[in-house]
């Protein structure tokens, strides 16, 4: 009965998402309408509608499926492994990190190097930054509730590198960086797509297939090790997969926050705790919070185009002080 609500749930997920990338291909400056832009999706549209969608919006739309996906299942791994329902890549230094270092591509190496190479940078900076945390956080084991203290004390610090960065840069490329650092799917195009492809499917099937660890490590370390689960090295596993999908995605669309935070928590009450399950909802979950924020930025202010990570902090910092009084609560009683 539970394998056919999850199976209903991810189905209705999966259309929803499909009608959304439609319907984001359609809404524009200038509008298609939906039956066209259907049509044009399928290869049976005229020129200029193929000219605005396939060349134009589809890459977009299909970037904010991909960076919503990865984001939000890093945030479900991340929150599994310190089991902590506050944890998410953004407000524990691993996007921070990533950040710095598309930065650093961005201001000295962008003219020598292909922007392929944009996505291997940021999750080197993210490694760094995880490696850094996980190695602080080491007592014997890693304690989730130090490696979150020292992951938001890096978040801060990467803020700070991120600023000095941009100081020591050249002036013209400050205000591009500045731009790209608030979380936006401005520009995209389909050399983008290809190249955060790959990173994310493979991350995204490798989160999906070893998500069986994630259920034990929520049992415990103890109960985990007593079954015979090799727990800091399966901790290790799974927080490169969360780090590798947070630094390809984070490097080919900006610091977009809250997503990782957010998805997970939707997912949960969509199909439960099972992570098998959480893992793939979460995914569909964070590409359809994406594709409205996005679809919200190029819209609602014609023509400016507002940065699609403005409005998921609009919600997320909202949402993230719920669940913040929420377990005050729950502690309280």
């Amino acid at each position: 009965m539970r394998n056919l609500k999850f199976t209903s749930i991810l189905l209705i997920l999966v259309v929803a998402a499909a009608a959304a990338v439609a319907v984001c291909v359609a809404i524009g400056s200038t509008y298609i309408p939906i039956g066209t832009a259907a049509k044009t999706l399928l290869g049976l549209g005229d020129e200029s509608s193929s000219l605005i969608i396939i060349k134009l919006r589809l890459p977009r739309v299909l970037m904010a499926v991909l960076v919503g996906a990865s984001l939000a299942a890093a945030g479900a791994i991340l929150q599994a492994l310190v089991r902590n329902p506050l944890a998410s890549p953004d407000l524990v230094g691993i996007s921070g990190g990533a950040t710095v270092a598309s930065i650093l591509f961005l201001t000295f190496a962008a003219g020598q190097l292909s922007i392929k190479w944009i996505p291997l940078f940021a999750i080197l900076g993210a490694f760094i930054t995880a490696a850094i945390n996980y190695a602080a956080a080491w007592r014997k084991g890693i304690s989730p509730l130090r490696f979150v203290l020292i992951g938001i004390s890096l978040a801060t610090a990467m803020s700070a590198l991120t600023t000095f960065a941009l100081k020591i840069g050249p002036p013209y490329m400050a205000a591009q960086a500045l731009g790209w650092m608030t979380g936006t799917l401005y520009g995209t195009s389909w050399m983008h797509v290809w190249t955060l492809l790959p990173w994310a499917a493979v991350l995204l099937f490798a989160a999906i297939y070893l998500s069986r660890y994630l259920n034990v490590l929520e049992l415990g370390d103890e109960l985990a090790v007593g079954i015979g689960t090799p727990v800091q090295r399966v901790r290790l596993l799974m927080l490169v997969l969360s780090v590798g999908l947070t630094g390809a995605a984070v490097g080919m669309s900006g610091g977009i926050g809250f997503i990782g935070l957010m998805a997970p928590h939707i997912a949960r009450r969509l199909v439960g705790p099972k992570y098998g399950r959480l893992i793939p909802t979460a995914a569909l979950v964070g590409a359809l919070l994406l594709l409205a924020a996005d679809l919200a930025g190029r819209t609602l202010l014609l023509p400016s185009d507002i940065p699609a990570g403005v409005f998921t902090a609009a919600i997320g910092a909202p949402f993230f002080l719920y669940l913040l009084l929420s377990k005050r609560k729950g502690a309280q009683s």
